[in-house]
């Protein structure tokens, strides 16, 4: 007779199957539903591009009329850059209906009609020089040009019509995909709780087995290696769900507040969108709204970054005692009159090597956490100190390099902790605050900075006594960096006409650069990738800085500031990136010779840091 199926690994095997096929169809899904919103776009580009070319017809026939009445030349102006864009636009609304055939056919006839009025619209301009008024008089009173303005606006309505009947068929063609995707989630998210309702049973009826074979092993030495090796195998079974167990609530807890972030963003700009006409106060208010939530969506990937050592650090020779002091304000009006504050420096205290931006975060984020566990008042102490740990320790703490350490603390006289919740402390986004009153990840963004830094955090804690957290920062061997910190400039400081040449593959974020720049008095060339900005080269061959993104096709931003600097060995070099694990970020380490602008970044910290390169100063 055949073996019987076991019904454990059948229930294994339906679950893989369906976790597989809820991959591959979500992957399918996306797929899709990313085509449709790109047809979307698309959709929306072609409709703002017709709008653009009908207006540069217009804007030179208007100037052309102003002309005609007034015979000053200072009229043709409007006329001057409506020709003079008109090609350009022209070529752009090619490209742009390149795929569909009919709206191809529209645009050739489109840019006849076009072409033929701005001959047309040239020898007008050309009678009214010479005064030929009545050439001027016979050729209005024919309405030939009337004619061509009602053709071309004729074939305009025509070709947004079309792509109007297309905008409305690809967004209901993605909320269709978007639908089928969460439908296709809900499913195979119903198929797996199935089953693993029925793999909990089994492994709650072998948990019992596995009791009766351990009382039973005791009789002879073959049933206690049977035993034991049941009892690793349901060991590593009890590892592998504590894993899923912190991957689901990392990705819920980042599903929910990036969610939270993007309805803030999205709601303020609709509602900024509807009230700009009407109201521009509120429309403000709504956009200031969108901003304060897509800061706190940087915040948050930020504070991701920092968990998984992947933020970019400047650390340097820090000392710890002048950084306690100078942030002793701050902390005393973050924590309140309720709790008293009090540091303890130590005399003679070595220097850490440290990013010290970071460790001013982190300390206010354990200040932070100290103060909500006394919500009655109490004590808060902020200590630092010299400290060696030995090779016992380091045995005993994983990632713990034996040496000499600063050490920086933070006691409060709070409400402790039970062993589980330090066990469980530094996860992302588990927190025994109240919902709203935390996100969770406070102690995960400290603890994966100093693990970075390549130092140590440890948590002591007691129910009703209170809590340490002392942080182990790794010891500088050499001199302090005595450098003096910028202070923080009182408005934007700008440009002073310096040429920067700003390289982005991405359009919104070059457009949005770029305009950042001429408004704080720059003068700016831009191109869309490395082998664009070389060939600006050989015509602008005075720029003062540029300003690149690292993660770009043909090359990276590095390979393409060494190959500037061959040709321009004076030009300084910022770069730019969301990413941060590429070719200027190594070990998590910023490399010492280079400029870092992290993604994103607001108009603010764009001028400080441009000016600070171009003046020669660290950043």
């Amino acid at each position: 007779m055949p073996a019987a199926r076991d019904p454990g690994h059948v229930a294994l095997l339906i679950s893989f199957a369906l976790l597989a096929a809820a991959l591959v169809g979500a992957v399918f899904l996306v797929r899709g539903q990313q085509e449709s919103q790109r047809w979307v776009a698309h959709t929306l580009e072609v409709e703002e591009q017709l709008s653009s070319v009908l207006s540069s017809v217009q804007q030179a026939e208007t100037g052309q009329r102003g002309y005609m009445i007034t015979r000053n030349l200072d009229y043709l102006e409007p006329y001057v850059r409506g020709t003079q864009s008109i090609d350009g636009e022209l070529r752009e609304l090619h490209r742009l209906v390149a795929d569909s055939p009919l709206q191809a056919t529209r645009a050739t006839a489109l840019d006849k009609l076009i072409r033929d009025r701005i001959a047309r619209l040239g020898k007008f301009v050309g009678m009214i020089r010479r005064g030929d008024d009545a050439a001027v008089a016979s050729g209005i009173r024919s309405n030939v040009g009337l004619n061509q303005m009602r053709a071309i606006r004729a074939l305009v309505d025509e070709m947004r019509t079309h792509e109007a009947d297309q905008l409305d068929a690809r967004s209901a063609s993605a909320a269709w995909q978007a639908n089928l995707l969460l439908l296709w989630l809900v499913i195979t998210a119903i198929g797996v709780a199935v089953v693993a309702f029925f793999v909990t049973r089994t492994a709650m009826r072998r948990t019992h087995a596995a009791m009766l074979a351990r009382d039973a092993a005791e009789l002879a030495h073959a049933h206690l290696l049977a035993e034991t090796a049941q009892r690793e195998l349901a060991e590593a079974q009890v590892r592998e769900l504590g894993k899923m167990e912190s991957i689901g609530q990392l990705t819920g807890g980042i599903a929910h507040d990036f969610n939270n972030m993007l309805a803030i963003v999205i709601g303020s700009l609709d509602m900024a969108k509807r009230r700009i006409d009407k109201d521009p106060t509120k429309a403000a208010q709504s956009i200031d709204n969108a901003m304060q939530g897509a800061e706190r969506a940087a915040q948050l990937t930020s504070r991701l970054l920092a968990f998984a050592r992947r933020q970019p650090l400047a650390p340097g020779a820090l000392d710890a005692n002048k950084l306690v002091a100078g942030m002793s304000e701050l902390l005393r009006r973050t924590i309140g009159e309720t709790i008293r504050f009090e540091t303890v420096v130590a005399g003679g205290l070595w220097p850490a090597f440290i990013d010290a931006g970071q460790l001013e975060n982190a300390l206010v984020n354990l200040c932070v956490n100290a103060r909500d566990a006394m919500p009655e008042g109490g004590r808060l102490t902020i200590e630092t100190a010299n400290t060696h740990l030995d090779d016992a320790y380091a045995a005993t703490h994983a990632e713990v390099v034996p040496g000499q350490y600063v050490m920086v603390s933070v006691t409060d006289t709070g409400t402790g902790m039970p062993e589980d919740v330090i066990e469980r402390a530094f996860d992302p986004f588990f927190s025994t605050k109240e919902v709203g009153k935390g996100t969770g990840l406070g102690l995960s963004q400290v603890y994966g900075f100093v693990k970075q830094s390549g130092g140590h955090v440890k948590i002591y804690s007691e129910l009703g006594v209170g809590t340490i957290v002392k942080l182990y920062l790794p010891r500088h061997f050499g001199e302090e960096d005595r450098r003096p910190v910028p202070a923080p400039e009182a408005e934007l400081p700008r440009g002073r006409g310096e040429i920067i040449l700003v390289v982005e593959d991405e359009d919104q974020v070059r457009v949005m650069s770029v305009d950042a720049l001429r408004d704080l008095g720059y003068v700016v060339i831009h191109a869309s990738g490395p082998l664009q900005a070389l060939a600006l080269l050989d015509e602008h061959t005075s720029i003062d800085l540029l300003f690149t993104d690292i993660v770009m096709p043909d090359m990276t931003g590095r390979a393409l500031a060494e190959q500037v600097q061959a040709k321009l060995p004076h030009v300084p070099v910022l770069y730019t990136t969301g990413y941060t694990r590429n070719a200027i970020v190594h070990n998590g380490m910023l490399d010492h010779d280079v400029d870092f602008l992290a993604k994103p970044f607001g108009i603010g910290q764009l001028a400080v840091k441009v000016r600070q390169v171009l003046d020669g100063r660290d950043g």
